[in-house]
């Protein structure tokens, strides 16, 4: 098996042309082993991601490199296009893409707010709207439209679709993402509305499935092309192994929990995050988070020893076997002035519904932010 492996180097994915690799699962040309020796055998080999697109009609996620990324997005700034931008409504600080205003250049941006069905029903969508769009201009971008949606809700993706056409004016429609906002669920629901039919995907339908887009054809010779996701670092999810992925990106709808707090008590987000209550009266915090994510109470006074002790084990995740790698929490604080979220970026939020004074813990690297209550 030695010599397969080294002959590795120089075997290439005969669907899209990249170079095959089977150690990184998420990177590039990542074949598994036993798929690498039966496609030496017949003469067939194929990426992981093509093998999918060619016989189960599924575009697969693909994370590229920072600079492989916004190569792809100076080539949009060149085009006249509409840009769609996929950013998950749980985690806006964690998807939204460092300056992707300056390299599309004068394209109108589509701003399409992804997973709107895990938010509690009673929030409603005009606020979210509107929310989306005040981080958008912090951000730097001026969508022409915002619409919410989830793939798995066949109404959402005909009005995104109703959207798309009413802002493209037949050009060509470029959609945007970091990885873990569910573009590619989104991308598959948007072939299976264009064409009627989930058995659609071919080499020879789509002759523009390359190692860096993937092209949709449009009745009117356009395309909608979808391109990889890049990796933004500041996510949550990438502080946790891959079981626990479900508690950072929520699948059903949230129900949020209150807690009867008073100052000098401590929640823990397993060990993931904290929140602090410092001063104030006696008020319920409401916590928005994963139902399935373990929330701890305990006294502030020794909370520092406590999450030593016990990250890892009762405080979890991270498991212990992650902790090697798991970042420090850091802290911020806040003054509460009126109704506000303290927003744990890519994990969930609490909301403080009166006034006094907070911390809140995160991983070094992830946003913690305040804003106005969403509910």
């Amino acid at each position: 098996m030695a010599e397969r492996d080294l002959a590795v180097e120089e075997l290439r994915c005969i669907g899209c042309g990249v170079q095959i690799q089977t150690t990184e699962k998420e990177g590039l040309g990542y074949t598994p082993k036993s798929a690498l020796e039966k496609g030496l055998e017949t003469g067939e080999l194929y990426c992981q991601r093509c093998f999918r697109l060619r016989h189960y009609n599924e575009i697969a996620s693909v994370n590229i490199s920072d600079d492989e990324f916004l190569r792809l997005l100076s080539e949009v700034g060149e085009t006249d296009a509409l840009v769609v931008n996929v950013i998950d409504i749980f985690d806006f600080n964690g998807s939204v893409i460092p300056g992707l205003s300056r390299f599309v250049s004068d394209n109108d941006i589509l701003l399409v707010g992804n997973k709107r069905d895990i938010l509690p029903k009673a929030v409603k969508s005009s606020k979210v709207k509107n929310w989306l769009r005040e981080r958008a201009h912090e951000a730097g971008l001026r969508p022409v439209d915002i619409v919410l949606t989830s793939a798995h809700h066949k109404d959402d993706v005909s009005e995104l679709m109703l959207e798309i056409e009413k802002y493209r004016h037949g050009r060509d429609v470029y959609v945007v993402g970091v990885t873990n906002v569910g573009k590619s669920t989104l991308i598959n629901a948007i072939i299976k509305h264009a064409t009627g039919d989930s058995d659609v995907i071919t080499t020879s339908r789509f002759p523009g499935t390359t190692l860096d887009k993937i092209e949709i054809p449009l009745d009117d010779g356009s395309y909608i092309v979808d391109t990889p996701g890049i990796i933004h670092r500041h996510q949550m999810a990438h502080f946790v192994g891959p079981d626990d992925l479900k508690l950072v990106s929520p699948k059903k709808e949230i129900k949020p929990k209150t807690y009867q707090l008073n100052a000098g008590q401590t929640l823990f987000m397993g060990g993931l995050a904290r929140f602090d209550y410092l001063q104030g009266d006696k008020q319920g915090m409401t916590g928005f988070f994963d139902n399935h994510l373990n929330i701890h109470r305990t006294k502030l006074d020794g909370a520092d020893a406590f999450y030593d002790k016990h990250k890892g084990g009762l405080l979890a995740p991270p498991h212990a076997d992650d902790l090697a790698t798991f970042p420090k929490l850091v802290r911020k604080e806040f003054s509460i002035k009126e109704k506000s979220d303290i927003v744990f970026s890519g994990l969930g939020w609490i909301r403080v519904m009166n006034h006094g004074v907070v911390a809140a813990w995160v991983p070094e690297g992830v946003d913690v932010l305040i804003r106005k209550a969403l509910v």
